[in-house]
């Protein structure tokens, strides 16, 4: 696809207003105390959804519920940036319902990762510019690293740096090469799950970016194949494969560890491929700007991923 001139919400002043909700799993009050506290100290204003700390057996209130915080806040004109709380299921359900008019009138900052990879990928069919990065959830215990939620004030700021680190590791697919593109992409489970809708992401030019959790071997192996029948991988500009974490397998071994998986699946794909990028479910969760142009540099073992048309 052509690099287009996508919707890049303003980035936060001093004073402005996020408001929390919650529009997949619940949440407590104690839960989202850290969040809050962390957004005063930024000399942001919080604010709740009306139904932030609704239940409805595992979601955050029931569908209509959810639907409601979230259409406000993305339609809200005096509103800067919607913080989701948290992940887990339920983001898909009130999807069809969304209207989007609101916020291409009045951009702002959708953030979350996981299961609100399907509104970020609603947001880019709409050219909207949104964060992959740590929940308001995430902030609670020792869930993210420091270094992630430092990048994660400062992107929301402006305050943007090219990405860059070394691993030692063996990549199980050698790809060097440098490529600019928009970034897309997040948790593979739900992109699968938006295959032949009308929210799959057009990969066509893109660099596309992929983690999960807790998944069985052959569920990543047969995702990746269904999106490569589907096309996804055809004429990708990039990969950056961030963190697959805690997946399973039977007692009879599949064979291959995650990794293995992902590069076996991509060996007719042809473009720079970053391994072990620090975003996804761990500690370590690097923000990620979907829907942005970046430049990825994959050489040996350093990546550097660049984030275009913004100033330092």
């Amino acid at each position: 696809m052509e690099t287009l001139k996508r919707i890049r919400p303003n980035f936060l002043q001093k004073g402005a207003k996020v408001r929390l909700i919650a529009p997949a799993r619940k949440v407590t009050s104690e839960e989202m105390l850290p969040a809050i506290q962390a957004l005063k100290k930024q000399g942001w204003i919080p604010e709740l959804g009306d139904n932030l700390y609704a239940s409805d057996h595992q979601f955050g209130g029931t569908d209509e519920q959810r639907l409601s915080d979230l259409q406000a806040a993305l339609d809200d004109p005096n509103l800067q940036a919607i913080w989701c709380a948290r992940g887990g299921y339920g983001a898909l359900r009130i999807l069809p319902n969304l209207k989007f008019e609101g916020i291409r009138q009045f951009p702002k900052w959708v953030i979350g990762f996981s299961d609100i990879t399907v509104i970020q990928s609603a947001l880019v069919k709409q050219d909207i510019i949104s964060l992959h990065g740590p929940m308001a959830f995430s902030l609670t215990g020792n869930r993210t690293d420091a270094t992630s939620i430092r990048l994660l004030w400062q992107t929301l700021k402006g305050n943007i740096s090219p990405i860059q680190y070394r691993h030692l590791l063996k990549p199980p697919l050698i790809r060097e090469g440098i490529a600019t593109a928009p970034l897309i992409g997040g948790n593979l489970s739900l992109l699968n799950q938006l295959s032949g809708t009308p929210w799959q992401p057009d990969t066509r030019g893109c660099i596309l970016f992929l983690e999960d959790l807790d998944e069985y071997l052959y569920h990543i192996d047969r995702m990746l194949r269904n999106l490569k029948a589907a096309g996804w991988l055809d004429h990708l500009a990039g990969l950056v494969v961030g963190s697959f974490s805690d997946l399973k397998d039977h007692t009879i071994p599949f064979g291959k560890n995650g990794l293995e998986i992902i590069a076996e699946i991509m060996e007719t794909v042809n473009c720079p491929i970053a391994w072990y990028f620090p975003a996804g479910h761990e500690k370590k969760n690097y923000p990620l700007m979907i829907g942005e142009t970046y430049t990825l540099e994959v050489k040996g073992h350093t990546v550097t991923l660049s984030p275009q048309n913004i100033k330092e």
